[in-house]
């Protein structure tokens, strides 16, 4: 019966318009959103105008403004993608007008913390009307929580010479973190009117989203727009010397090939080729953030260690088992292509790059401890080092504090689904700190409610001061020195030492070396 009811007040969401209308003005307009119970529910604001046409690969653009009362009560498609950011989600609507944002507040709301998440999905994919991601649970706790769309893929990333060489800044690529940094202006210039402070906006995100608000830290364009920020398993702290795609020279060339894998003879054939088109081709090469001197002029290592990231308090931190849910046939792990397999993990950095010492501190002499290992290797090399150095640069580097967390909890995953036998995997700490668990009819345990009302109450509770404490809640320390205090989230939540120190120290060593290498010598292979 209460399963019963819980669907129902979902469903009672998911439908908006059985609600009583409310309206609220913005700097362009007035739009009209839905009260459903306790909350005021705004869905698909534009924050920007379609980058469709001749705005295609343009620094979004000012909206324009609208007389009368424009309707907000349906999401927006999508930015234009294949495949979904989760598995056993369903295919998305898409379109390349997809720069709008979704706002859920308390009815009455006044100078609340402004919670703004960016999604995930490796910057080819993401959606900001994912129900996982919807703030109304948050929003009850006492804060307003904004999603927004933002350009991926070729569509976010691409660079290109002739592109660089039109830029006004002389620059190109990263319009989807212009995007971002777009929505987060609307945020300030906006919010008030919902019901927020415009004072203590919180930059949060998952995977992508969380390399997002790293890079978001590093960029000059972005200072003053948040006071906070939480990053769950993603951040870009590699040396930039396993990773020379990144800058724009390097990234201009990549434009290049993907304009000659569809034909395109000229940036004016790519912006006269229909939005599916452009998924094709070396597509993926253009699909990631890039260094370069408008956006982005410092990765955000660099910009950490010259003291010049945005500094703000952090709650960072990643999954006991980030890799299980991405790493397909994990059977099939043998122990004599344990090293062959790890090579074409590494296939995007300088072999030389990656010594023999490192592969060492994974032992897979047997085919149970490579499977064990491989595991291991992914969960530090894509999440586990990136979060670790970065709570380490804000505790060195930064006078804000750093709170850093280890999840460990296993969802209650349906034997014969998708996530099966996945555990405390990638993105499986979602459903607890958005209070979500009842979007899923899985069998939670009374552990797995006492967590997800924890972790909501640390988010929302930083949110509010920049520290996850409260009444009620299990302490959580500052984070200190390279093994300093970790909170562990799951059936029981306590403060101990950095997980997988050994193995992340291996990473660190490794990197460290990186360092120290010219960078012309990096794309030796």
């Amino acid at each position: 019966m209460i399963r019963a009811i819980r669907f129902a007040a979902l469903m009672l969401l998911v439908v908006g318009s059985s609600g009583r209308a409310v309206s609220v003005t913005t700097k362009t307009g007035a739009v009209e959103g839905v009260r459903i119970g306790s909350l005021a529910i705004y869905k698909g604001i534009p924050f920007a105008a379609p980058p469709v046409g001749v705005l295609r690969w343009r620094e979004p653009q000012a909206v324009k403004p609208w007389s009368g009362l424009r309707k907000a009560q349906s999401f927006a498609p999508a930015c234009m993608q294949e495949g979904t950011s989760m598995p056993g989600e369903k295919p998305l609507r898409v379109s390349e007008g997809c720069l709008y944002l979704n706002v859920w507040a308390p009815v009455r709301a006044r100078k609340l913390p402004v919670i703004v998440w960016i999604y995930g999905g490796g910057f080819t994919n993401g959606s900001a009307s994912m129900p996982l991601y919807w703030g109304d649970r948050l929003a009850r706790r006492g804060a307003v929580v904004v999603t927004f769309g933002y350009r991926v893929g070729p569509f976010g990333f691409l660079a290109h010479s002739e592109l660089t060489a039109e830029s006004p800044h002389h620059s190109s690529g990263n319009y989807g973190l212009l995007d971002q940094i777009a929505a987060l202006r609307w945020v300030r210039n906006n919010i008030a009117a919902f019901g927020g402070d415009p004072a203590r906006v919180i930059i949060a995100g998952q995977s992508a989203g969380a390399v997002s608000v790293s890079l978001l830290l590093a960029s000059p364009l972005a200072k003053g727009l948040f006071s906070r920020a939480i990053a769950q398993s993603g951040g870009l702290f590699e040396p930039i010397q396993v990773a020379p795609a990144y800058y724009l020279g390097a990234a201009e060339k990549s434009g290049e090939a993907y304009a000659q894998s569809l034909g395109a003879k000229s940036l004016a054939d790519l912006r006269a080729m229909p939005a599916t088109t452009l998924l094709g081709g070396l597509a993926g090469a253009v699909s990631h953030p890039i260094i370069d001197a408008d956006v982005l002029p410092l990765p955000p290592y660099d910009a950490y260690v010259e003291r010049k990231q945005n500094d703000v308090p952090i709650l960072v931190g990643s999954n006991a088992d980030e890799a299980k849910s991405l790493i397909p046939n994990v059977s099939n792990i043998r122990a004599k292509s344990f090293e062959q397999d790890i090579w074409q993990s590494w296939s995007q950095f300088p072999r030389s790059l990656l010594p023999s010492s490192l592969l060492a501190a994974y032992p897979h002499d047997t085919d149970a401890q490579a499977r064990k290992a491989r595991l291991a290797f992914e969960r530090d090399l894509r999440f586990g080092w990136d979060m670790w150095a970065w709570a380490r640069l804000q505790a060195i580097k930064s006078s804000k504090p750093a709170y850093y967390y280890h999840f460990t909890e296993e969802p209650p995953f349906p034997a014969g689904s998708v996530y099966q036998d996945w555990g405390p995997s990638h993105f499986a700490e979602l459903w607890y700190m958005f209070d979500h668990l009842d979007q899923q009819p899985w069998k939670w345990s009374r552990a797995d409610r006492r967590l997800s009302n924890a972790m909501a109450s640390y988010w929302i509770n930083f949110a509010r001061s920049g520290d996850p404490n409260g009444p009620g809640l299990p302490r959580w320390p500052r984070y200190a020195g390279s093994n300093g205090a970790t909170q562990y989230l799951g059936g029981k939540i306590y403060n101990g030492s950095v997980a997988h120190l050994d193995t992340l120290s291996a990473f660190d060593a490794t990197y460290s070396a990186a360092r120290k290498r010219p960078f012309g010598k990096a794309a030796d292979r």
